[in-house]
């Protein structure tokens, strides 16, 4: 299983913080964020040397910061999203893999969470991912990519369901075997 930062765009809501880095260099508490991540991945028991790392925006100044991470460049990040981002690396996906945002903070137990997990395909959520939009302008809970959920089955994930109707916010981080990832593709 191979973990895979998705880390290909600007972050443009986040203004002139990322003139001159990408998103996942931008500090949290003092760090980049890039290092809460591996430092999450790490506790699930990636290492950095296995961490292939999507990258668009400023490319040079990860690959420079970060020589220990492969690589794979979406030279299309302008015009692509996400999952165009994470096809990229479509030829790392066939024996599984956790991928991640790299614009979010988050728990190490939560990335050893999905690892354990039976399933096939797994997709962490925020259940108190409400009381973090209290005040926002430039990324209001519209704009939140939010899940429905029955029981442990996803059954819907879209920025159009309504908060009140959410079950909580996918905040980017999944986990795909290789039979899941063989569906996903």
């Amino acid at each position: 299983m191979r973990p895979i930062v998705i880390g290909a765009g600007r972050g443009s809501r986040l203004g002139p913080e990322t003139d001159d880095i990408p998103k996942a260099l931008v500090p949290v508490m003092g760090r980049p964020m890039l290092d809460w991540i591996l430092d999450a991945l790490a506790v699930a028991g990636f290492a950095r040397r296995d961490v292939l790392f999507i990258c668009g925006y400023r490319a040079e100044v990860v690959r420079a910061r970060y020589p220990e991470l492969s690589y794979v460049e979406n030279a299309g990040w302008e015009r692509n999203n996400i999952l165009g981002s994470l096809m990229c690396a479509r030829d790392a996906l066939s024996s599984g893999f956790v991928s991640t945002y790299a614009d979010i903070v988050y728990r190490g137990s939560t990335v050893a969470k999905l690892v354990a997990s039976p399933h096939d395909k797994v997709l962490a959520c925020d259940t108190d991912w409400r009381r973090r939009y209290v005040n926002r302008s430039q990324h209001p809970e519209s704009d939140a990519e939010k899940m429905r959920a029955e029981g442990d089955r996803v059954v819907e994930l879209s920025r159009r369901i309504s908060p009140e109707k959410a079950s909580g916010e996918f905040i980017g981080v999944t986990k795909f075997t290789a039979d899941g990832a063989r569906e996903m593709v």
